[in-house]
């Protein structure tokens, strides 16, 4: 839901915690305008910023099917621009597909994109999506982002392994340790873990039990209303807080590979197409890379359960992708014209299908993909959450953090300093 107005005092306002990690220049986002209407052979030509690696091909694509279609505006596919760095010039891009971060809502937050409320695609969006930009930042009065693609993660698992030993898909916390003694006695890794590299420890492991745990949107909300007190007079803390969730981290980590400190993203995939291991803790971008290795491999995905309740089970999302329009585009006319075009239902749900992703709008058919259909139901029935990792100004190495614990570190200490890094963060703002 969208946060309400903070408290005066202490309190660490949204404003403050994403000025936190603003880019240098951030006082000059609004600086300037862009080039007036810039028109190539009689076309107003518009930038369209998109840097998804695995989409840019993608996309270039459905740049060129537009620029074919029409006569009126020529489109400029944009992938290696650097986002701050063109606002900062007064130069940003038209139009944007975007993932949608604490980051990037700094951007919202101080009024650098355009409202698009007045598009009939604004009213096409889920409600509880539209709701995940809100847990950023808002401006006041305006729709600044359309969700255009959500992509939830959630345990990966191999089918044929479970179903060889007699295991169900686990829906307590305790079923999911049964299971994960069941292959252990019969000689097989239950979860292969990649802790070389710290943005997986952080996604995987660490998001799906602080999320499986924790309402990860209201905590950050008393967080920011805390501010200084936080992990001293106030009511919640990281040390606090998050004490359950990473010690089962701690625990779920110990029944991983004994390699696991070694091993990074790309051996997580390939030990689960060569069925190494019965579940692997990755996001969807994953399940490509396993299929690639193995197209036999018979893959599926649940939600890691937490609690004794079936009914807390939720699954992790990303706004994976977002569209915007800043503010001081001279052409908003025609990049409202090409946001229109990509929000055409043939070629929205064409995307979603194509990079095994979740709809954004009402109308959004379900996903069919065996590998990621076991997450449907949670979503559709908005049982979701964003990481807790990626609440974390950028100031605060989460992830490193993160790493450290699960590789040996003190979990009491190093969220005591996570408390004390946010405790400055908002003493700065």
């Amino acid at each position: 839901m969208p946060t309400p107005p903070l408290p005066s005092g202490a309190g660490l306002s949204r404003r403050a915690l994403l000025g936190g990690i603003g880019a240098a220049g951030a006082a000059l986002l609004l600086a300037g305008c862009a080039p007036s209407g810039v028109r190539s052979g009689g076309r107003t030509e518009i930038t369209f910023y998109q840097t998804k690696p695995e989409a840019i091909g993608y996309f270039s694509d459905l740049v060129d099917r537009f620029n074919a279609s029409q006569s009126s505006i020529r489109v400029v596919h944009d992938s290696t621009s650097g986002i701050a760095a063109g606002f900062v010039r007064g130069n940003p891009p038209d139009i944007a597909a975007f993932t949608y971060n604490l980051e990037m809502a700094r951007f919202m937050e101080r009024g650098a994109l355009s409202d698009l409320s007045d598009m009939p695609e604004a009213a096409t969006i889920r409600p509880e999506v539209q709701q995940l930009v809100d847990q950023y930042a808002t401006y006041p009065g305006r729709t600044s982002v359309l969700p255009y693609s959500i992509t939830a993660a959630s345990v990966i698992y191999d089918q044929r392994l479970f179903a060889d030993r007699g295991v169900e898909v686990p829906t307590t916390w305790e079923e999911f340790l049964a299971a994960c003694q069941t292959f252990t006695s019969a000689g097989v890794t239950p979860i292969y873990s990649t802790f070389k590299e710290p943005w997986t420890v952080a996604q995987g492991l660490f998001d799906y039990t602080t999320g499986g745990m924790l309402d990860v949107a209201d905590f950050y909300e008393r967080m920011n209303a805390e501010g200084t007190a936080v992990g001293r007079t106030g009511s919640v803390s990281f040390e606090k807080d998050f004490a359950e969730p990473v010690d089962r981290m701690i625990q779920l980590a110990g029944l991983s590979n004994p390699n696991r400190n070694s091993r990074g993203y790309g051996d997580g995939n390939l030990a689960m197409a060569e069925g190494q291991a019965a579940m692997l803790m990755q996001g969807p971008w994953a399940l490509g890379e396993i299929s690639k290795s193995n197209p036999d491999a018979r893959i599926g995905t649940f939600p890691l359960p937490m609690t004794a309740d079936p009914d807390d089970r939720k699954v992790r999302v990303n706004l994976d992708l977002a569209l915007w329009v800043p503010e001081s585009s001279s052409k908003k006319s025609a990049a409202r014209e090409f946001l229109s075009y990509l929000m055409q239902p043939d070629i929205h749900d064409a995307y979603n299908r194509d990079f095994l992703a979740f709809g954004t709008t009402t109308t959004a058919p379900p996903v069919t993909d065996e590998r990621i259909v076991g997450m449907q139901t949670y979503y559709d029935e908005a049982r979701f959450y964003q990481g807790a990792s990626k609440a974390i100004p950028l100031t605060i190495p989460a992830e490193n953090y993160v790493q450290g614990i699960v590789t040996g570190a003190s979990a009491q200490g190093t969220l005591r300093t996570m408390d004390a890094d946010w405790r400055r963060l908002a003493l700065r703002a």
